[in-house]
């Protein structure tokens, strides 16, 4: 029988980032989608919806990581404390 001490039965934190993933990039790509129509009145040229995805993808990649590793704090934080 191995000992896995404090973290038996914890996910990782690319665990957590990898479920996290999809909401993330999605979140980023509609951000971005946004931010892009806003800038739109200060002359730079709206993203269409396919390059707003694209970005979402590729900015959800550090996005998530950031969010998983926050959650995986908050659980381990809660675990702590039961």
């Amino acid at each position: 029988m191995t000992d896995q001490g404090d973290n038996a039965g914890r996910w990782p934190v690319w665990k957590v980032a990898l479920v996290l993933y999809p909401l993330a990039a999605g979140a980023a790509a509609v951000n971005l989608f946004f931010l892009f129509l806003i800038l739109h009145a200060v002359g730079f040229d709206v993203l269409t919806p396919v390059q707003a995805i694209v970005g979402g993808i590729i900015l959800g990649v550090p996005f998530t990581w950031v969010a998983g590793k926050w959650i995986h704090g908050l659980i381990q934080q809660a675990e702590d404390e039961a």
